[in-house]
């Protein structure tokens, strides 16, 4: 019986209640159930206001065997963006978007970065996905040729010691398995149309519902947050990087990276978004309570509002 919870981003009071409202309790300073497991999708850090507490929560809830944590692409950039770069600067550039989205974490880490390295150490031995009989669980995108190159590359499937550094080479399998896997499919969008993100940052590439057929989709149908003027015409696949996508009968797969809006629901029976935007406005941090269903439930949703 596992709790599967989206995105925190910093929103250790909403993790709290969250914890609490399906059924922890605090014993010996973390949180602990005595007939479940909760799995973390990822993404602890930045954004909100209390980081260091969320990350207090859920390592010891994973040194204390009562959760497992998923590694987020927040917790893979900030790898890269304190790790040096041997030819140069840092393997994730700081440029001024880059340093905004990592701001929080930064701050609130001020005057205590042995803390915060060793956290880093720690995002390291967080696996990347996993998986059971019944259930996946990824952060952003459960891709086969991705997953199968990152058993292949990764240690218990994990981004250990230097292999870091072989991970932001561009144009390298190992490269492409980790993007797909920790921010999802993405494609252009049509007639070099450009819009801003949740950011505000301008973007030229759209994200896809990767468990849907492209070839049966128009840009406006598989574009997971809807878009002014994308067009109801077919895609045209030969944009796309592969047209695999993720099997209506496979396994109950959750994931959070989204910023999903309003009341959590599923896409379809076995596809279940985490993310439910806590570090926005009008958001709330969501749980899904998976009990070996074959099919998923909108029932078996628990949520908190941010405070």
């Amino acid at each position: 019986m596992i709790d599967l919870i989206g995105d925190v981003h910093g929103h250790a009071d909403e993790l709290e209640q969250l914890l609490k409202k399906i059924g922890y309790t605090k014993v010996n300073e973390h949180y602990f159930h005595p007939d479940r497991k909760a799995i973390f999708v990822g993404d602890y850090i930045d954004r909100g206001p209390k980081i260091r507490e969320t990350l207090q929560i859920v390592k010891q809830m994973v040194d204390n065997e009562s959760a497992i944590a998923l590694l987020g692409n927040h917790e893979y950039n900030a790898i890269g963006f304190h790790t040096i770069n041997p030819n140069g600067g840092y393997l994730r550039e700081h440029s001024v978007k880059n340093i905004l989205q990592h701001y929080e974490t930064i701050r609130q880490f001020k005057n205590k970065e042995d803390e915060l390295k060793l956290y880093l150490e720690w995002f390291k031995t967080l696996p990347l996905f996993y998986e059971t009989e019944k259930i996946r669980a990824v952060h952003a995108c459960w891709d086969y040729k991705s997953i199968a190159c990152l058993k292949k590359h990764l240690d218990k499937n994990r981004i250990t010691g230097d292999l870091i550094h072989e991970t932001v080479k561009p144009g390298t399998e190992l490269y492409e398995a980790i993007g797909i896997t920790l921010k999802g499919k993405e494609i252009r969008t049509p007639n070099g149309s450009k819009f801003k993100d949740t950011d505000g940052n301008e973007r030229s590439q759209m994200r896809i519902k990767w468990w849907e057929d492209p070839s049966q989709m128009t840009y406006n149908s598989i574009c997971i947050h809807p878009l002014d003027g994308l067009p109801d015409t077919k895609i045209e696949t030969f944009i796309l990087k592969n047209k695999d996508y993720y099997e209506k009968d496979d396994k109950n797969v959750f994931f959070g990276h989204y910023w999903l809006k309003n009341k959590p629901s599923l896409y379809k029976e076995n596809i279940c978004c985490l993310d439910y935007s806590v570090a926005k406005e009008k958001g709330v941090l969501a749980a899904y309570s998976f009990d070996d269903e074959y099919s998923l439930s909108e029932e078996k949703f628990t949520y908190v509002p941010r405070l």
